[in-house]
């Protein structure tokens, strides 16, 4: 059947590619062993573009435009609309430069948690030996074409898809791409995939494709595929809908009412701006927004550096991580385990004899496990290597020939069990007793070595079976279990055998529930309700590909979780992508990084739980402040509309609104800094809750300022201009004391606030107090006024505290009973 698309016709060039005879690709590619000249190169690189993935760019000026579309910005624009209206020509230009402000911050911030990325990804940039004209030159693996011809040695990452051109065997670590942590062995004419490692050898090999045409092309049709919306936006929303029907109801009373009564149509909008105004929660998306960019780079600090911001709040609620083994909760090195030996020979005389058939320059991972097992680093030097035979896959063992301290030669060799012994003269007596621990090694997680000698005699005599395994890292045990005193349940992932994965899961405490992969369905399979629980339930996967990953992580986010997802492949890619928050660990591929929404710079779990307690945090201050947020609009809704309809009387103007907003909520930017309690368990928006304690204290508001506005108009017989100016400063103190009790679930006192945020808050608390007494854009009111107004605002502010625990009481009861787990304080850096 002839592919229909582009894509399926560039993956099936690519597959050709792979497999052409030599001189047919070199003919195909316009190229031979003496590669390109500079100037052929760039015309190829104009023709198949950069060698990287390609990145959905959005366009800069859409995404600041982006910032004035959605529920929170139309209400500041209709604002600004209704102030041009009725010609209020200075809240025009004020709420015009908020509005502005908020887009510019967000998309400031934004931005530069790109740049940190990007700035990450040109730090950790891939070089390649390329030959060009001749001449050997070393610039950026993005420059590569087909056609290229590349050297690649020992070490080497993979720049592009190759074909090897050299005779010597080579052996490439693909667990990047395949997730397989045992080298494959390759030879003339194989394919090398980006992203691989080269552990033996050395050789030339040809570019047959780059970019998003090499072997991880149909991956990347996964990470496209996969979008989420954060719970965060959901949440944004959800307040603002909320506010915005609240307003429109206020709004509308008004508007009938002043019909009724008869009122001048221009009396009637410039009220409907007033309210308008006092509805719009005005720094709430840039206060968002700049709490996370201030955790972001805090998270930065820790090593861990997030791409998009809305993956903090992300983290503080995942319940779920699945977490690759290979790397993160082991250490990523195979690691010798106490040996099998028989008859009489001693286990340090198996390890010698492993050693001997071993070289520390291939830098192979099976030699430096066998050699990091010599006990005495000094053992080596009394032999002579005369000869040694590397790793090939025909013979599947290494041999050494050795002269000893005794000038006598014998020959050591490891390699496969079953090779080993067939090679061996004494098989027949030792093979059921090896066979046995082979059998005991596998069961317990380890891969098999077996170890021969031959004297001078010439025979090969087995002398034992080396156990290799890769150790769990030191810290995996203790910050597995402090995951799971936050409510995060920890799962393994691994492409490794099930018994590796359940032996290592073992040792980790883990539990021992693993999975075999092969039993799960793909991406496009809808599982039963049996073994989606099984998922749910599971410990860990074992033997798993790319389309596994991607499918646990659906399965498990249409169960209701919050999945983290960290990995460093290519193959994880589809995964990192689908989680509500991916996590490249140290030393991911582009492809990781550029799915992950954090990447962490040093290796282990242990920085990701650091992680999650400072997303937890970044979540308390964000729930402070939208509780904060929508009691003073409620305050200050209920206030107004009431004042109106009952009294006739505005008791606030246009321009004392303005500076509520522009010095209250500047000042509650300070709580991005703000010292809190993370819980030990995952945060999530409780809207019910966030919007019934917003309420009560919203309720609460509007009763002290009428008292209040009653003392001042019917005891102490205030004019209507110095009562304005009377609402204007109990509206500023009362709102700012709010935060003090918005910000702990405790009494207002439980948890010492910021000095940043103090300063603050005192700063435009003092701002205010002036303004009243000496009468800028109002009525001056006087010292006395204003003691009196404070210590009223005070007053209440005490009675309010026990009415907000009993409203936390009531509408949070079980978590109400439960103390804040982890009395942790952020001591702001700033």
């Amino acid at each position: 059947m002839k592919p229909d698309t582009d894509q399926s016709k560039a993956h099936d060039a690519r597959d050709n590619l792979k497999s052409l005879p030599l001189s047919e690709l070199q003919e195909k590619l316009g190229s031979s062993p003496d590669g390109l000249s500079q100037a052929e190169s760039q015309k190829r690189l104009a023709q198949y573009g950069p060698n990287e993935l390609t990145e959905k760019k959005t366009n800069l000026l859409l995404k600041f435009l982006s910032y004035f579309w959605g529920p929170i910005p139309w209400m500041i624009e209709i604002a600004v609309i209704l102030s041009g209206v009725v010609q209020h020509w200075p809240d025009f230009f004020i709420i015009l430069f908020l509005l502005v402000a908020n887009a510019v911050v967000g998309f400031w911030e934004e931005h530069e948690a790109s740049n940190a990325i990007e700035a990450l990804k040109a730090k950790l940039a891939v070089k390649a030996c390329v030959l060009r004209d001749g001449k050997w030159i070393n610039p950026s693996s993005r420059e590569l074409v087909p056609g290229d011809v590349i050297r690649l040695r020992l070490g080497d990452i993979v720049p592009a898809d190759a074909r090897l051109l050299g005779d010597d065997p080579m052996s490439v670590d693909q667990s990047a791409l395949t997730g397989e942590s045992l080298p494959a062995e390759l030879k003339l004419g194989d394919a090398v995939f980006s992203g691989s490692i080269i552990r033996r050898g050395e050789t030339t090999a040809m570019v047959y494709a780059t970019g998003a045409n090499t072997y991880f092309g149909k991956t990347a049709e996964l990470v496209q595929d996969a979008n989420t919306v954060s719970h965060f936006q959901k949440a944004v929303l959800k307040i603002g809908n909320y506010l915005i029907m609240l307003a429109v109801t206020l709004v509308a009373t008004i508007v009938a009412v002043a019909t009724y009564r008869g009122d001048p149509i221009l009396t009637t909008l410039q009220f409907a701006l007033v309210l308008t105004v006092a509805a719009i929660p005005v720094a709430m998306p840039t206060v968002l927004s700049v709490t996370m960019a201030v955790g972001a780079r805090l998270l930065a600090k820790k090593q861990a550096i997030v791409s998009r911001l809305v993956a903090i709040e992300e983290l503080a609620g995942v319940d779920i991580l699945c977490a690759d083994k290979t790397g993160t909760l082991t250490q990523n090195k195979l690691t010798l385990g106490d040996p099998f030996s028989v008859n009489s020979i001693s286990a340090e005389q198996v390890i010698l004899d492993a050693a001997l058939a071993s070289r520390e320059d291939d830098k192979d991972t099976i030699d430096l496990a066998v050699l990091g097992g010599l006990k005495d680093n000094k053992a080596l030097k009394g032999y002579q290597v005369l000869h040694f035979q590397p790793f090939d896959p025909v013979h599947k063992r290494t041999e050494a020939t050795i002269k000893g301290e005794d000038g006598k030669q014998f020959k050591v060799t490891k390699g496969a069990p079953q090779v080993i012994l067939a090679l061996a003269a004494n098989a027949g007596e030792v093979k059921s007793s090896v066979d046995k621990a082979v059998n005991d090694f596998a069961s317990s997680g380890f891969r098999s070595l077996g170890v021969a000698r031959a004297d001078e005699d010439g025979k090969w005599m087995l002398v034992g079976v080396l156990p290799l395994f890769d150790p769990p890292r030191e810290d995996a045990k203790a910050t597995i279990a402090t995951a799971l005193a936050m409510g995060v349940k920890v799962k393994m992932v691994t492409g490794d055998a099930l018994a590796i994965a359940k032996e290592t899961a073992k040792k980790l405490d883990m539990g021992a529930n693993i999975l075999d992969a092969a039993s799960l369905g793909d991406s496009k399979k809808e599982e039963t309700e049996e073994v989606a629980e099984s998922i749910e339930e599971s410990d860990g996967f074992a033997q798993v590909f790319p389309e596994h990953k991607f499918h646990v992580v659906d399965v498990l986010q249409k169960r209701g979780h919050i999945v983290g997802m960290t990995g460093d492949g290519v193959n994880d890619a589809p995964a990192l992508k689908k989680a509500d928050c991916g996590i490249a660990v140290s030393g991911a591929t582009d492809a990781a990084r550029a799915a992950s929404d954090i990447v962490l710079m040093t290796p282990g779990l242990s920085v990701i739980i650091d992680a999650i307690k400072e997303s937890r945090k970044i979540f308390q201050r964000m729930n402070s402040y939208a509780i904060y947020r929508i009691a003073e609009t409620l305050r200050v809704l209920l206030f107004m509309t009431i004042s109106i309809l009952i009294f006739n009387f505005y008791p606030l103007t246009a321009v004392m609104i303005v500076m509520l907003a522009l010095l209250n909520d500047g000042a509650i930017l300070s709580i991005s800094y703000d010292n809190v309690h993370y819980k030990d368990q995952p945060e999530s928006w409780n809207m019910r809750m966030v919007l019934g304690i917003a309420t009560v204290l919203g309720l609460v508001g509007p009763i002290a300022a009428f008292g209040l506005f009653f003392l001042g108009s019917q005891v102490y017989h205030l004019d209507h201009a110095h009562l304005q100016t009377m609402m204007y400063l109990m509206l500023s103190v009362a709102g700012t004391l709010t935060i003090f009790q918005t910000r702990t679930r405790g009494p207002f006192w439980s948890i010492r606030p910021a000095r940043i945020l103090w300063l603050a808050v005192t700063g435009a608390q003092l701002t205010s107090t002036l303004v009243a007494v000496y009468g800028l854009f109002m009525t001056p009111l006087g010292w006395k006024w204003a003691g009196f107004v404070w210590g009223y605002a005070l007053l209440w502010f005490l009675l309010t505290d026990p009415v907000k625990l009993l409203a936390y009481h009531i509408l949070d009861p079980v978590k109400a009973k439960t103390k804040p787990a982890s009395k942790v304080e952020d001591r702001p850096e700033a």
